[in-house]
């Protein structure tokens, strides 16, 4: 956001605790000045400049490990995913080549995603170098100098295919549909979503105000551990549905099943596996192979079990719920979180909602639900009995939240996952879990200021 932030600080703290660091590369990037430790610190421009310009790449075999990339550690201790040569690079290319339908030579590329997450290394870093593709990276946030910057950098660059996560389309929803308006964004032909179930609410917008109502999205499901998409519509070949991520990508074997492995029927839901395996799959957790089978291949009977939720439609179309762990127990009902986010955010006042179950005497789990009102609602006296009645009417009685807070900001990551589990120690009034993940960690302070208030409406 235009300020300058001090890295170099944090690594040298970080060093010292360890023994093993034997030079650390710096990059001048600020012009602050750093301490410099002579002989463990090595400038980048000097090591550069003395570099052939020319270098002859060496043959790896295809298991040879190429990255280990850290993930959930939002949830409990993280997890090193190993990812190898040959099969990751060959799915990470041929998913970005065919779900974008690329043209190499005339389509100008822009994924959005931080590049130290795996949505970076798959879809900005591997996939469209390994295709030749012309892309866009950007460091900077969507709202800096203005919140008009993401389709400023449309228009500047004719981008054609563009790649962004729901939260950051909901984060535009609010901010108004007059923004995109003022910018020429003729220039788009294929428009993706990453990162978790989108809202049919957001998908549409997505498409009408970014997409001129007539640009195909393609809602991608995959994982850190999976390597590239798995699941998503195909450009021109799929008829799309606003919210569903639809079918398994050719050559991919994806199913949804019950508590006892059974495949599940068309119209029901249940637990979303892979039945087959695929190029692109992690090899092991690094230094844990007991807790790589545990966690993946133990629940049901070595399928690759994901860890989220998802039901088929009457066509057998795949819709993601979220993750198992943001289901719901409300009087013996089993609730998605997402199901009932979803029905907050197809409210006209409301533009982006979290939802958590918290522990409640009676009803086992209570609904409590945070929600970010567009720029033109207001927070007055009806509104949480309005909010509760339609979720009410969209989902059933039984879905209706016992709580909603009005909130300016959800706590998220700095990849733009909403911390459930932090409004979870909100809404059952405990102390905080870590907050260091959070892209703003003041936002949690706010939300804690309002408590007393939802407290009182009870």
């Amino acid at each position: 956001r235009g300020k300058a932030t001090a890295l170099k600080p944090a690594v040298d703290d970080a060093i010292e605790r360890v023994d093993r660091v034997e030079h650390v590369l710096v990059v001048r990037r600020t012009g602050q000045d750093v301490a410099f430790t002579e002989g463990r610190d090595v400038w980048w421009h000097e090591i550069t400049a003395r570099q052939p310009a020319e270098h002859t790449p060496q043959a790896f075999d295809a298991e040879h490990p190429l990255f280990i990339l850290y993930t959930s550690g939002t949830t409990g201790k993280p997890k090193g995913i190993l990812h190898t040569s040959g099969g990751y690079l060959t799915q990470a290319a041929y998913t970005h080549h065919a779900v974008f339908d690329l043209k190499p030579d005339t389509d100008v590329y822009w994924c959005t995603a931080d590049i130290g997450w795996v949505t970076g290394h798959s879809y900005i870093v591997y996939g469209p170098l390994a295709n030749g593709a012309t892309q866009v990276i950007y460091e900077g946030t969507p709202d800096t100098p203005h919140q008009g910057r993401f389709w400023e950098i449309v228009q500047k660059y004719g981008v054609t295919i563009l790649y962004t996560a729901p939260t950051a389309i909901r984060t535009f929803m609010k901010w108004g549909d007059d923004i995109p308006a003022k910018f020429d964004l003729s220039s788009l032909r294929v428009l993706g979503s990453v990162g978790e179930p989108i809202n049919p609410e957001a998908w549409i917008w997505y498409r009408e105000h970014i997409g001129a109502g007539k640009t195909p999205i393609v809602d991608t499901w995959w994982q850190t551990e999976t390597g590239a998409m798995m699941i998503s519509p195909l450009p021109g070949v799929t008829e799309t549905k606003p919210g569903s991520a639809q079918r398994a990508l050719p050559g991919i074997s994806a199913t949804v099943v019950d508590d006892d492995a059974n495949e599940v029927p068309n119209g029901h839901g249940g637990y979303l596996v892979l039945t087959e395996p695929w190029p692109s799959m992690l090899r092991t957790i690094w230094g844990d192979d007991q807790r790589y089978t545990k966690t993946y291949w133990s629940r049901f009977n070595n399928r690759y079990f994901a860890g989220d939720g998802a039901k088929k439609d009457d066509d057998g179309d795949i819709w993601l719920l979220g993750r198992v762990d943001d289901v719901m127990l409300v009087s013996g009902h089993n609730i998605s979180t997402t199901e009932v986010e979803s029905a907050l955010v197809s409210h006209p006042k409301v533009a982006e909602a979290a939802v958590v179950g918290a522990a409640d005497t009676t009803t086992t789990q209570a609904i409590v639900a945070f929600v970010i009102l567009r720029g033109t609602a207001t927070e007055d006296e009806g509104l949480v009995e309005e909010l509760r009645a339609h979720v009410a009417k969209t989902l059933g009685p039984i879905a209706k939240p016992k709580r909603i807070l009005a909130v300016a900001e959800l706590p998220k990551t700095r990849s733009g996952k909403i911390m459930r589990r932090l409004l979870r120690d909100v809404a059952e009034n405990r102390q905080l879990g870590d907050v260091t993940t959070l892209t703003d960690s003041s936002v949690m302070n706010l939300i804690q200021s309002k408590l007393p208030t939802a407290a009182n409406e009870d």
